[in-house]
């Protein structure tokens, strides 16, 4: 994946240190509003997974890199923190598949599956595929930073809903693989991370919120309760976009990836709340807290997205940061 072009002061001295342009990383992170700070953790987090062209593994754990990091990921929780508050340490570990059904029962999102099962176009559905191109290009992958910190039944529940997401082994099964045959439909670059320079920051806020929980060990709870919080509100929402597709001519490749989650969600989502969940907060009480919140998380940073996308849609504009996305297949 190319280094993206920079949103700011810090975004762009980020890259110009990593693309080899200059020696040193500054000294102190003041951030030129969402657009940089998303961008700087998008490309400091995608270190720990995939890479950028020409930049060496060794970036992964450079400490002014990581220094970096962390001063955006602290203006990041601080946002969180006012957005749901902060992660309460008197959850009843008992409580914690209920509290997640609560959570997810009184969620009311901005209504973004509606309007692409009954009203989107075909321009703003491959609208909203390019967005989640980002994310859904290494589906299941921040999720799976938890399972060398887990044991026990825990562990072995994450484990059944990650091997669902990778497709029991066959490669043309695992979702990332699903996903591409959706953007094939729509003529677009099926190359990983191919728009994350067409995306802004709501989007790369999404995608960093996993990272965020999942390249933490002591957040493992919070990126537990982020997958369960997913996968509990994932059936209905995947039956829109399959129903919006097949509306606009979507044929059976269109909406296997779709059609794939309203079975397999239904199941994972018993397993995320009781079985993963609920097992982690019986084996770590004070962290039952933590699930919550990142359930809470998940839900109110993908509200702000969606509504990101159908305020834009409504006024007539491009939810993308270009105002095209040219059509190109890749392989």
């Amino acid at each position: 994946m190319q280094l993206p072009v920079a949103r700011g002061r810090v975004s762009a001295a980020l890259i110009d240190v990593l693309g080899g342009r200059a020696a040193k990383l500054p000294a102190f992170a003041r951030f030129d509003g969402d657009e940089d700070l998303h961008l700087t953790l998008f490309v400091c987090y995608e270190l720990a997974y995939r890479g950028w062209d020409g930049v060496g593994d060794c970036w992964e754990w450079d400490p002014g890199m990581l220094r970096l990091r962390t001063a955006a990921e602290n203006r990041f929780l601080g946002f969180l923190y006012d957005l749901v508050g902060k992660p309460s340490d008197d959850v009843d570990p008992a409580r914690v598949p209920d509290e997640l059904a609560r959570i997810v029962e009184e969620d009311d999102g901005p209504g973004l599956s509606g309007y692409l099962r009954g009203r989107a176009t075909y321009e703003q559905f491959r609208e909203f595929v390019t967005h989640r191109s980002v994310y859904h290009l290494r589906e299941a992958d921040p999720h799976s930073w938890a399972l060398p910190r887990l044991g026990g039944r825990a562990k072995a529940a994450l484990v059944e809903i990650q091997t669902d997401e990778y497709g029991g082994g066959a490669e043309a099964r695992m979702h990332q693989e699903l996903f591409k045959r959706t953007m094939s439909w729509f003529d677009l670059d099926l190359s990983y991370g191919g728009y994350v320079d067409s995306v802004g920051a709501p989007t790369l806020a999404v995608n960093n919120l996993m990272s965020l929980f999942g390249l933490h060990r002591a957040r493992r709870g919070m990126i537990l309760g982020h997958l369960a919080a997913y996968e509990m509100t994932s059936s209905l929402p995947n039956r829109s976009y399959a129903n919006g597709l097949r509306r606009l001519g979507g044929d059976a490749d269109a909406t296997a990836f779709y059609d794939e989650h309203v079975e397999a969600d239904a199941v994972h989502e018993q397993i995320a709340a009781h079985d993963l969940c609920g097992s982690f907060a019986a084996d770590e009480p004070r962290r039952a807290g933590d699930v919550l919140f990142g359930a809470r998380c998940a839900l109110a940073v993908d509200s702000l997205w969606a509504g990101s996308i159908l305020d834009a849609w409504q006024n007539g504009l491009s939810s993308l940061r270009t105002r095209a996305v040219e059509p190109v297949l890749a392989g």
